[in-house]
């Protein structure tokens, strides 16, 4: 069974971020991934400027499929309906929606309270669009517990997401007991495992900072027998999300969403390792 690759990127603050990202996507092109994701801010006055410049150079230069992340609760309906009409302007009709991280100091609209309040506006006002929508292993941070998230995602579901990417992890037993979770609550869309390599150790203390992520102790050893050795710990980051997959992909994950991070280098690592297992091109004997 051929499992699906895609990549994440991010529009950069710079000019020089963004001429960069343009290179990246150029070297992206050439692995011929099924999607390219394009997150986006909060701030929905930069939306079309970001998010939806780099989709259209994705989708009309590049000739890659491409769907770019909306934001629910920092957009009302009549900025959706012109984010979704810009996107059909441009031949695009993929979107991930997300509910938005909350920030104090920028108060939200009212018109979307959760993902899939707009999954289902987007439906109706939009019904050929395709919707993807985000799902954490680990349960959402904001989550009562487990139940509550299952339940949550399955009224996602219901209303018109087609397929799911979860939140990155590093201990592919929570993507399994996770998976079971959607499949005894009748949620078959397809789930995409997302992948994010570890190539420095700057990048591993803001994870360990910023998300609530279980740290196997197997991926806590690499981060401390090579804290003072870059090259051996991105080299052992690397091969440790390649096992990842791997493990992933002899269990029929339908896809494999990776976290580039803009790092053109790390996909292609990623891919080269891994080509053959998620396509099923290996051939016994």
């Amino acid at each position: 069974m051929s499992s699906t690759l895609s990549f994440e990127v991010f529009p950069p603050n710079t000019q020089i971020g963004a001429n960069k990202l343009f290179e990246t996507l150029k070297e992206l092109q050439q692995l011929q991934p099924d999607f390219i994701s394009v997150t986006c801010s909060n701030n929905r006055q930069t939306i079309a400027e970001t998010t939806l410049k780099v989709a259209d150079y994705i989708h009309n230069e590049l000739k890659v499929q491409t769907i770019a992340h909306l934001p629910a609760v920092y957009l009302n309906q009549a900025q959706a309906d012109e984010l979704v009409k810009q996107l059909d302007k441009l031949g695009i009709d993929r979107i991930l929606a997300l509910r938005g991280d909350i920030i104090p100091e920028l108060p939200p609209e009212n018109d979307f309270h959760y993902a899939s309040d707009l999954v289902d506006y987007v439906k109706k006002e939009a019904p050929h669009f395709h919707i993807s929508g985000a799902c954490y292993p680990e349960v959402h941070p904001e989550s009562v517990s487990r139940v509550a998230d299952i339940q949550n995602l399955k009224k996602k579901v219901s209303v018109g997401c087609e397929q799911l990417i979860t939140q990155l992890f590093f201990d592919n037993e929570l993507f399994y007991h996770f998976q079971e979770s959607c499949y005894l609550a009748d949620i078959k869309v397809p789930i995409l495992a997302g992948i994010m390599p570890i190539v420095n150790r700057n990048q591993a203390l803001r994870l360990i900072k910023t998300t609530q992520t279980k740290l196997p102790r197997k991926f806590l050893a690499i981060l401390e027998k090579y804290e003072h050795d870059p090259t051996s710990l991105k080299e052992a980051g690397l091969a440790y999300a390649v096992d990842q997959i791997i493990d992933l992909s002899t269990q029929d994950v339908a896809g494999i969403h990776l976290y580039t991070m803009n790092n053109a280098e790390v996909a292609k690592h990623i891919y080269h390792n891994t080509k053959n297992v998620l396509h099923g091109q290996i051939k016994a004997g």
